[in-house]
């Protein structure tokens, strides 16, 4: 039998991986967000309701922020981009546990960076220097890694 977790999951334990790969330490991760647009139908006779029919699904752009490294595989991804090499990458954000072991995740597909951004420079601050990368994609699935890991050990 699974443990099965009864205590909300934390949102600072996460990593995000691309093409399989951990991809860098990120602070911040937004734009799990789907969104289902519908469109209104009224039925001929039936005056008490209007039926919402869904339409088409709509993903937020997923923004990635990390303090900046002397790493530059954020920047050499959009640089590619920007030179019209769009190499389009799926990756997962993954959701761990307190035992660290990844709880959930979410995989976008066909990933490719559309903005990037830096944290202003002042002098006469002390915040660290932060990078921003926004990726379009395609979707988003979701999965529990614990379902996944049990149907695999399962005849």
């Amino acid at each position: 039998m699974l443990f099965r977790q009864l205590d909300p999951l934390t949102a600072f334990r996460f990593h995000v991986e691309v093409d399989g790969l951990l991809f860098a330490g990120f602070t911040e991760v937004s734009g799990l967000s789907v969104e289902i647009e519908t469109e209104t139908y009224q039925e001929g006779g039936v005056n008490n309701a209007v039926h919402q029919l869904p339409k088409s699904v709509k993903y937020q752009n997923i923004v990635l922020k990390q303090g900046i490294l002397f790493s530059d595989q954020m920047w050499t991804w959009i640089q590619e981009v920007m030179e019209g090499k769009i190499k389009k990458r799926n990756g997962r954000i993954l959701l761990l546990g307190p035992n660290r072991i990844p709880a959930w995740y979410w995989l976008f597909l066909d990933a490719y960076p559309v903005k990037w951004t830096a944290s202003d420079l002042k002098a006469t601050g002390n915040e660290i220097f932060m990078e921003t990368l926004e990726l379009s994609h395609s979707g988003l699935e979701k999965s529990s890694s614990a379902m996944a890991i049990a149907s695999a050990l399962l005849p």
